[in-house]
């Protein structure tokens, strides 16, 4: 599991890095052009919303393992460690169940962008919908590999500085 783990973050970090790779280079093009009084392209606007759905997309499973989405940090450490695991399990275990079943209707919608096409840059939607996808499978992984460690005595559920994970 703990291998598992790690090639999911492996992947994460690099998706999310070449995702913000590229925002820069296209941010860095407006900036550049408008500054200039030169043509800005105007997909450069879309192209950065679209990046930043993806960057949200493959770090919401990072920001799990880091301690960076929504915690109750201040409750967990107000109890007992053993009332605080039983927290960290079922805030865990109720993530991974928002992720299932987020990912059923996040396939429709990502379906449904077969249909339509982006403005600008004339994208098939479905490459931009397929976003919510990707969170929705990520979070679902991240928080069941998560449950699975804590059943089985190898993480603690608590949340892991980023260059432990």
């Amino acid at each position: 599991m703990a291998l598992l783990t790690r090639l999911l973050t492996v992947i994460s970090r690099t998706a999310v890095g070449i995702a913000f790779f590229v925002l820069i280079v296209v941010v860095t093009i407006q900036i550049v052009t408008r500054s200039f009084g030169l043509y800005s392209p105007v997909w450069t606007e879309e192209a950065s919303r679209y990046l930043l759905l993806y960057m949200t997309a493959f770090g919401v499973g990072l920001s799990l393992l880091t301690g960076e989405l929504v915690n109750v940090d201040l409750l967990q450490e107000a109890v007992s460690e053993r009332v605080s695991w039983w927290m960290r399990l079922f805030a865990a275990a109720f993530t991974a169940v928002i992720g299932a079943v987020m990912i059923f209707p996040a396939w429709r919608f990502t379906q449904i962008g077969a249909f339509q096409r982006a403005p600008s840059l004339r994208w098939s939607m479905d490459y931009i919908h397929a976003s919510v996808l990707v969170l929705s499978v990520l979070l679902f992984l991240f928080a069941l590999f998560r449950v699975i460690g804590m059943l089985a005595g190898t993480d603690d559920g608590r949340p892991r500085p980023s260059e432990e994970s």
